[in-house]
């Protein structure tokens, strides 16, 4: 997706979040966060008792602890609303690239096509989108092939080929096609589609608190009703000891106490965890999904296109006994003529270029045998001959009686030697005859080996998921560096491992692209689909990859971790932080009523009323100072779990707590020399 770096406190953001935190004083909208209703409840009330003119305090005192609380509730609210408010900014694009959409709507028996508001197709309907067209909505490619651009959702100009039946077939609402037609099938009900879930998900509007989040909730609900009976109870030992405190300055120290700075920023870092992802072309679906990548155990990786380039090249040719390696290579690349993959094309270059084989197409009148699933082999059948090339189990049994011969032995262990060295070997035939063997080389993306050894100080096993052989899967596993590989893998394979994994009290991520990855995407505690996939991939994974990135899985998980990070790093500093503000203010509170307290104000604050005015303006402010923190996020490094405890509680808990005594003192030295108490 197309973003531009821009300051959080850049003012096309900060007006409208200073305008949207007014709207969410709104008493349904602050019931979702209960300390900053209770915060919100505590400062009318002493706005209706500074108009009723009572308990005897001097009014510039409680004007100011008036101030002070809506301040506090405004700046809870302003976090939020500025979280939303970058949301907001990457929507509007969004909003654009949807436009007003309309749509070819293809009709019945071939009658021709009729124009159509996009907003009215519905599920199951086939459009035509031709040069130059923007696809009217979410579907798949039915008929033809064509080059589409992604930018509007990518940010990438680059084009992509779009075509029917494959891993490729998906299109997105808001895409131009840029060369070519195509017929797509709607597979989206009306305003269901995927950019209307992506600009309700980078605003917030669909955002659902997380569990961790809610049990966070839960526990800030309890600890402020355990303040509100404590406060409640301070009227009768004052009455104890002949004195008393006034309502005003009781509910400021019930909002001194209670949790009002982590409870202001929880909303936002949940929100700005999932702006971070955005930002970096992955949608999520949910808080949850997010959260769960930064709890996660094992991560499944494709070998091909993540661990490897993705394309194998061949790099040699080995005959078998008896048999020339020009004649190999000239059955090879007769055989490679037609196969228009990476794979193909680099059988015909070595050919060519290693062995000046002059041949450049099939001869007329060939008969090409494409490559199946099914058969594993591709080949090409000639007047006088029949060549066939593929797996060596393949190859073999279309081959029964060479494959019981001396050449099917001989064959079986030069496969062996070149699997051993990390390469996936492919059998060549000729009329029932064994020829030899193409090495096809796997290239190991440059740094993963340095990646997977981050992942593994991460906590996290990595396994390697491949259809190759086991010997070429364990030699490349080893040469990458992962914990574990699944070899010859099929759908089927992939769930069991996932669901296995998750009986042992793991969480899974994974990646894919294809309908086969469906299940296991859907299994995943973190699913990533690819967007050039399938639908189904895409409905099935709880993010999507805007990019088509299956590396990028890595860097998802760190901004998983990078979340909770975040709020456990501000969860530490403000329970820290509260708990400075106890020792700060109560002894200075009630000193004079209970003298003997006078040695626990170890701060020396001027007055009971200077330390209350001091603290609910530290509380205040504290708020907005960590605001750029939440949104931007506490940086993460791979460190095991006792590393990283200490490392919050040194920074964080030792910051929080270090934090109010020198920010109470030096407010309560400028609310002194001011005579503001």
């Amino acid at each position: 997706m197309s973003t531009t770096s821009t300051s959080i406190f850049s003012a096309e953001l900060v007006g409208p979040a200073i305008e949207q935190s007014f709207r969410k004083l709104d008493p349904r909208e602050l019931i979702r966060n209960p300390v900053l209703f209770v915060t919100a409840v505590v400062a009318l009330l002493l706005t209706i008792l500074l108009a009723l003119g009572g308990e005897g305090l001097s009014v510039g005192f409680q004007v100011q602890l008036v101030i002070w609380l809506w301040l506090t509730v405004l700046f809870g609210t302003f976090a939020e609303a500025l979280a939303e408010g970058r949301g907001r900014a990457q929507a509007s694009s969004l909003r654009a690239a949807k436009g007003d959409l309309t749509a070819k709507l293809v009709l019945p028996k071939d009658a021709g096509c009729e124009i159509v508001p996009a907003a009215k197709l519905q599920r199951g309907q086939v459009v035509l989108v031709e040069t130059g067209d923007l696809i009217p909505a979410d579907g798949e490619v039915v008929e033809g092939v064509a080059s589409v651009n992604e930018a509007a959702i990518t940010g990438e100009s680059a084009p992509v080929i779009r075509e029917a039946g494959g891993d490729r077939s998906a299109v997105t609402a808001g895409t131009r096609v840029i060369s070519d037609a195509i017929k797509v099938r709607v597979t989206q009900e009306p305003g269901q589609g995927f950019l209307d879930r992506m600009i309700a998900l980078v605003e917030g509007a669909e955002r659902q608190k997380t569990p961790n989040e809610i049990a966070l909730t839960i526990l800030l609900v309890g600890l402020t009703i355990i303040f509100l009976i404590a406060v409640a109870t301070i009227p009768s030992f004052a009455a104890y000891a002949h004195g008393s405190i006034p309502v005003s300055e009781l509910a400021a120290l019930l909002i001194t106490l209670i949790p009002t700075t982590i409870a202001a920023l929880l909303s936002a870092i949940g929100i700005a965890g999932m702006d971070r992802l955005v930002r970096f072309n992955v949608l999520a679906k949910s808080g949850r999904a997010v959260e769960a990548a930064g709890d996660v155990d094992v991560l499944l990786l494709d070998k091909t296109g993540t661990i490897t380039i993705g394309d194998r090249h061949a790099s040699e040719f080995r005959p078998l006994r008896g048999v020339g390696l020009d004649d190999l290579a000239e059955a090879a690349l007769l055989a490679s003529l037609a196969d228009e993959t990476p794979e193909g094309r680099s059988i015909v270059v070595l050919a060519q270029r290693d062995h000046a084989i002059e041949t450049r197409a099939l001869p007329e009148g060939a008969e090409i045998i494409p490559f199946t699933a099914q058969t594993r082999i591709s080949g090409v059948r000639l007047e006088e001959a029949l060549i066939q090339k593929g797996a060596v189990d393949a190859v073999l049994r279309a081959n029964p009686t060479a494959a019981e011969t001396a050449a099917a032995t001989e064959l079986r262990r030069i496969t062996d030697e070149i699997a051993r060295a990390g390469m996936t070997p492919l059998a060549v035939a000729k009329d029932g005859k064994l020829l030899g063997v193409i090495a096809l080389k796997d290239v190991i993306k440059a740094g993963v080996r340095e990646r997977f050894a981050e992942l593994r100080r991460m906590g996290i096993r990595t396994v390697m998921i491949t259809g190759d052989n086991p010997l070429t899967a364990a030699s490349i596993a080893a040469e990458a560096g992962v914990d574990d590989f699944l070899a010859e893998a099929t759908p089927e394979d992939k769930l069991a491992l996932i669901r296995s994994e998750q009986q042992g009290g793991k969480l899974v991520a994974m990646c894919g692209d294809g309908t086969n990855d469906a299940p296991a995407l859907a299994q995943a505690d973190v699913g990533v689909a690819m967007n050039t996939g399938t639908q189904a991939a895409r409905e099935a994974g709880n993010m999507v990859d805007l990019d088509s990135d299956p590396t990028k899985l890595i860097e998802v998980v760190g901004l998983g971790k990078q979340l909770l990070m975040t709020r456990g790093a501000l969860t530490t500093f403000s329970v820290a932080n509260d708990v400075a503000k106890y020792f700060a203010i109560i002894p200075a509170m009630f000193v004079t009523l209970y003298p003997g307290l006078g040695v626990l104000n170890i701060m020396g604050l001027a007055s009971p009323r200077s330390a209350i005015l001091s603290a609910i303006i530290f509380n205040a402010l504290v708020i907005p100072c960590l605001v750029p923190l939440a949104l931007k996020g506490v940086r993460y490094k791979p460190m095991g779990a006792g590393q990283l405890l200490a490392r919050n509680l040194s920074i964080y808990g030792l910051g929080g707590l270090v934090a109010p005594f020198i920010g109470i003192k030096a407010i309560d030295l400028a609310v002194s020399a001011l005579h503001l108490a």
